[in-house]
């Protein structure tokens, strides 16, 4: 009797996508494609979302027709073009990578992944990042509680960030962004790790930055943070004390002027944001204050 043939291997690895947001660096963004396709894991899906680019980016689809394209005609910002990412997919995980990043070897995500699958708590993976101002790498060692993650590179598990909530939109387009949503996946029970020795590399290219904005919307989107989400009384000592430390850096940094743009869009939104506010647990935000401590 002949053998029936085998049944076809079906690969039920979870799915993950690497979304990268770009806007006007069409010079850089095929370095952070190619290193996110090179990846060995083999459930990856790339998706490239097109804030508003006024470059040749558009034209770059043609070469990674892979890749999943998405354009908008004016520009919304990291924020909203994440969340929409997010919202829109059907994968396990998200993984978000800057248009400056790329991963340091092939098994960034393998690794990542085996972790996330054997600890089902954890909500969110952070990468080690190494930059121009930060070039040695680490050595891999077992994975540890941190208070958040680095926007460039990171890893989330869908099922925990549809359960917290996506990232909560601010006055300034940039900025606590990433740590609002980890203050709030730790009230949510679900934890941050981070992987030693497991690498992006984040470029930090000057191309298409606007520092002084950046700035200006850092600054306010941190005020916010801290008045929405610290609870009472707490919030009385932290928004001063952010203050300070705010206009200390500034000075010291030649900064001033957009940090004091800052503080004023912050005064025009703060009536808003606290009829609105959604404090965390007191036990919660003093763990992440603990925690950040820790990794300073």
């Amino acid at each position: 009797m002949s053998e029936s043939p085998a049944e076809p291997t079906v690969d039920c690895k979870p799915v993950v996508l690497v979304g990268i947001v770009t806007r006007n660096r069409a010079g850089v963004l095929p370095k952070a494609i190619h290193s996110a396709l090179s990846q060995s894991y083999a459930n990856v899906d790339v998706a490239v979302l097109d804030d508003g680019s006024e470059d040749g980016t558009s034209s770059l689809r043609l070469e990674f027709p892979a890749v999943q394209w998405l354009r908008w005609d004016s520009a919304r910002g990291y924020l909203e073009a994440r969340n929409q990412l997010m919202r829109t997919t059907e994968a396990d995980y998200y993984l978000s990578l800057d248009d400056d990043a790329w991963f340091v070897d092939k098994d960034e995500i393998t690794v990542a992944i085996e972790h996330l699958e054997t600890n089902p708590r954890v909500g969110a993976v952070a990468f080690e990042i190494l930059s121009p101002d930060r070039p040695k790498p680490a050595v891999r060692s077992a994975a540890r509680p941190v208070h958040m993650f680095i926007g460039c590179g990171h890893i989330v598990r869908m099922s925990a960030v549809r359960e917290t909530g996506f990232y909560a939109p601010s006055p300034g387009l940039y900025g606590s962004e990433e740590k609002d949503l980890c203050l709030r996946l730790l009230d949510g029970h679900w934890e941050v790790h981070l992987m030693p020795g497991v690498h992006v590399w984040h470029d930090k290219t000057t191309l298409a930055r606007e520092l002084d904005a950046q700035h200006r919307s850092g600054v306010c989107n941190d005020l916010v943070f801290a008045l929405r989400r610290c609870p009472v009384p707490l919030v009385l000592g932290v928004l001063p004390l952010k203050l300070a430390r705010h206009l200390r850096f500034s000075i010291g940094n030649h900064l001033l002027r957009s940090c004091l743009a800052g503080f004023g869009l912050f005064l025009r939104h703060a009536f808003s944001v606290w009829r609105r506010r959604e404090p965390v647990r007191p036990a919660t935000f003093l763990e992440f204050v603990r925690r950040s401590r820790e990794g300073s």
